[in-house]
């Protein structure tokens, strides 16, 4: 990548955090695209030096590159002047981006997002501190193992079951109702973008770990995983908007 190059992506691409990497490498590309910063027809960074921007690894990458392909914003190209290019972007895709951008405009997307960690982080750190008795404790387990058996089209319904259970489990009504509420509003967000097999793949190994360290007492691992996640999510919807 030469240095303009390098200097025009230089506002987008950052190291990731370990814990949502391939969310947060997704929204990067997504706004590299969405902004015009590699424009329509020209040819992104070469995967070595994205990787490298971003930490990741280059596998990550290629999963990252492979949603975008599939929503039709870049195509690979093989042969010397071949890699990764920016495409116009596909009917299919803009229809579900217009329709996430009027919904978000009826919301304060930020303020969401932040609410509903706060009350996902509190609720997995109180469960944890507090502790489950061994119903509490089979009721995780099992919310957590539905998860794992949903078809993709049920997937969101168990995995906002899994985290109503979670709250309902911390003990108090009230930050279960909240929760409830602003996970609606996330949920009717996360309706206007595809389900990412990867993405999800990741939030099943956060879920898993994070039931072990409920289950384990330890609230500050609980809140840790749980802030990861919900950031996952974040960077998700973000990077469809930008």
């Amino acid at each position: 990548m030469d240095g303009s190059s390098a200097d025009r992506l230089a506002p987008v691409l950052r190291p990731v955090r370990v814990g949502s990497g391939f969310e947060e490498a997704l929204e990067q590309i997504l706004q590299i695209v969405r902004l015009g910063l590699v424009p329509a027809g020209e040819r992104l960074p070469a995967e070595r030096e994205l990787a490298l921007r971003m930490r990741i690894s280059r596998v990550t990458l290629r999963e990252v590159l492979k949603v975008l392909q599939d929503q039709g914003l870049v195509e690979s190209r093989r042969g010397r002047y071949g890699g990764t290019f920016v495409c116009g972007r596909a009917a299919s895709a803009g229809a579900g981006t217009a329709e996430l951008r009027r919904r978000v405009a009826e919301v304060d997307l930020e303020d969401t997002l932040r609410f509903r960690e706060v009350l996902e982080v509190g609720a997995a750190g109180l469960c944890a501190a507090h502790g489950l008795d061994e119903a509490g404790a089979a009721r995780l387990r099992a919310a957590l193992d539905a998860t794992h058996d949903a078809p993709l089209a049920e997937y969101r319904r168990v995995d906002t079951r899994f985290h109503l259970t979670l709250m309902e489990l911390s003990g108090s009504p009230t930050l279960t109702t909240q929760y409830a509420a602003v996970r609606a509003t996330v949920n009717e967000l996360l309706d206007c973008i595809p389900l990412l097999v990867r993405n999800l793949e990741h939030s099943q190994a956060q879920h898993t770990s994070l039931v072990g360290a409920v289950l384990a007492g330890d609230a500050g691992g609980a809140r840790e995983v749980m802030r990861e996640h919900c950031s996952g999510t974040a960077a998700l919807l973000r990077g469809f908007l930008s």
